[in-house]
């Protein structure tokens, strides 16, 4: 159970809060999460124009 229990919080940890929760100074101050959001929204607009 150890090691299945590690494995569960730390998917818990990148899924719910690192992803969506913490912003990172690389994305501008974004969460991974909204800045990758970001990024299909600006391609989608950008496709839609060419």
């Amino acid at each position: 159970a150890g090691k299945d229990e590690a494995r569960q919080q730390i998917n818990d940890y990148i899924l719910n809060y690192y992803n969506s929760v913490r912003p990172h100074h690389y994305n501008g101050g974004l969460t991974p999460e909204e800045s990758e959001n970001r990024y299909h929204f600006y391609c989608k607009t950008v496709a839609s124009i060419t």
